[in-house]
């Protein structure tokens, strides 16, 4: 605790909260007379203190995240931004419940016509655990179920003519060939929620040839072990999407052939069906039960988002929020390997994994305080935690906000920003959804930046970073990143498979300091056209995810 409050005390010291413009290393000259210059200095001085070996990767609950939480709420203050956190703090403190497996293995048992097998955790099953009961020990019959969705819109029914009350269902991983990739990957997450509408109390998941080729099984079982999180409600439940299903695994093709043992229809077939476009495997009754035994152990940690407030000047527009969100948590420490030397680097520091993110945040955080010109809407800036654990500090702040939550207008998040190379385009994953994409475009063209379509939509990144959260509560929300041209695609790529959720991702790599307060630069234009614009970001008409979790909200004509 001492050393927390010394580095705490002392982080402040660490870099001003204000920087005189005339002394900052700045990115090329602005456009506009009245936009700020952006310091290549500031950003780098933030990811310095954010990826020190000393806050140990900034693990969601641990200490090194406490750390940053309070230089990041520092830097805040030192601004004279006001708090928005829990009673008038910097700090909304989430209570988490993190979850890890007892040391008996969890067990599958299926027994079918011929016989019964038994599969052990992380062989040939991946069993899954239940925040909400650390003994489980659930029997019931199986009915195969296709991939599990439903959606009268794109004409899924996969439950049609199936009776599932009181079983575990067996669905496909994934969603059709054919399917948008944004809309499958939604409903995919949904499963559990339709099994459990279903009267389902568990659910088995299968690979498809096409998932298992993206995802192989032996990359899967590296993770078989890692904790589950999940946020505790102010009641103090643990959260849950469907605590219906008690019980959930994956399998690989052992487990699969013996649940289909005596089907209709092999899985073979099954997946030679489903890897068609437009491929629809229908469901039926297995001649098989399933049996799953697991123990879990479980503990409650907290860790907080930081949270200030930029208030807006027009008496008309004040009391409507912009959000700019970027997450401070990072993975931690990793595991010492057999045969590891004693100075092997096992610290994940997060420089680009999001110190970059949270730094760019920082500077234009700092660039609209000192403005003379303050922004018509509020601004809500948003550091927060658990975004490695599954979105978690996200969700929990979308679901609880501490501004009218039915007042947030937009959210744009920033989540490694690839400051290797002097950027030229920029990807705003979600721009296609609403009025944020012309909003980006416009914002950087003075900057001779273009905005560029998705270079890799069969990601999905517009489903699995924290925006999606702001998304799922109706809010339009884009994950800005820095584009491909120019050099960024080779530098996606060996970040992606080198310094990515590894000790590498440190003050180490050659970062572009400039291409920092570049992108600080185009991120402060986006929030001004945000906060100053008579009309707020809009959903586009007709738009899947805007008519789903906005079909109130007013639309706008695809431009």
């Amino acid at each position: 605790m001492k050393r927390l409050a010394l580095l705490a005390a002392t982080a402040a010291l660490v870099l001003p909260a204000t920087l005189p413009a005339q002394t900052a290393t700045t990115a090329p000259a602005p456009a506009a007379a009245d936009t700020p210059t952006f310091s290549a200095a500031a950003v780098r001085a933030h990811v310095e203190f954010l990826a020190d070996d000393l806050l140990k990767g900034r693990d969601t609950g641990s200490e090194g995240h406490e750390i940053a939480a309070r230089y990041v709420a520092s830097q805040f203050d030192g601004l004279g931004l006001k708090p928005a956190g829990d009673n008038g703090s910097w700090l909304q403190r989430i209570g988490f419940q993190k979850t890890e497996r007892a040391r008996t293995p969890g067990t599958l048992t299926v027994t079918g016509p011929a016989g019964s097998k038994s599969f052990t955790h992380a062989g040939d099953v991946l069993i899954g655990m239940n925040a909400a009961e650390p003994k489980l020990d659930v029997s019931a019959p199986l009915v195969f179920v296709g991939y599990g969705l439903e959606n009268a819109r794109l004409g899924l029914n996969d439950y049609a003519g199936l009776d599932v009350k009181g079983k575990i269902v067996v669905t496909l991983r994934g969603y059709p060939k054919g399917l948008p990739s944004e809309e499958g990957a939604h409903l995919s997450a949904t499963k559990g929620k339709i099994a459990e509408a279903h009267g389902a109390i568990g659910m088995l998941s299968i690979g498809t040839l096409q998932s298992m080729k993206a995802r192989p099984w032996n990359r899967m079982v590296q993770f078989a072990d890692e904790p589950d999180f999940t946020w505790v409600s102010p009641e103090g439940v643990p959260f849950d999407a469907a605590p219906g299903i008690r019980v959930g695994a994956s399998l690989d093709d052992a487990a699969a052939q013996a649940v289909f043992a005596g089907a209709p229809t092999s899985i073979a077939a099954i997946r030679k069906q489903a890897d068609k476009a437009g491929g629809k495997p229908k469901g039926f009754a297995l001649k098989s039960t399933a049996q799953i035994q697991v123990e879990s152990v479980s503990e409650r940690v907290t860790s907080p988002n930081v949270v200030a407030i930029l208030p807006g000047s027009d008496p008309k527009l004040k009391d409507e929020y912009v959000v700019l969100s970027a997450h401070l948590d990072h993975i931690g420490i990793s595991p010492a390997k057999p045969g590891d030397k004693p100075d092997t680097d096992r610290i994940n520091n997060g420089a680009l994994d999001n110190g970059a993110g949270i730094a760019t945040m920082l500077e234009v955080a700092r660039a609209m305080a000192q403005s003379p010109n303050k922004p018509r809407r509020s601004i809500v800036f948003l550091a927060s935690t658990g975004e490695e654990k599954g979105l978690l500090g996200a969700d929990y702040y979308a679901r609880h906000p501490t501004v009218p939550g039915k007042q947030i207008v937009g959210n744009v998040d920033l989540d490694m920003p690839l400051l290797l190379y002097p950027f030229t385009d920029v990807i705003a994953f979600g721009a296609d959804h609403s009025t944020l994409g012309p909003i980006v475009a416009k914002a950087v063209a003075p900057m001779g930046i273009k905005l560029a379509a998705d270079p890799m939509p069969q990601e999905t990144i517009f489903v699995r970073s924290d925006h999606y959260m702001f998304v799922k509560q109706g809010v339009p929300a884009v994950f800005l990143a820095t584009g491909y041209a120019n050099g960024g695609e080779k530098a996606w790529g060996e970040f992606l498979s080198g310094a990515y959720h590894h000790p590498g991702d440190d003050m180490s790599q050659k970062i572009d300091w400039d291409a920092g307060a570049r992108f600080a630069e185009a991120n402060y234009r986006i929030a001004r056209v945000m906060t100053d614009s008579d009309t707020p970001p809009q959903w586009y008409k007709a738009d899947f995810f805007g008519d789903l979790f906005a079909p109130d909200a007013a639309k706008a004509p695809k431009q």
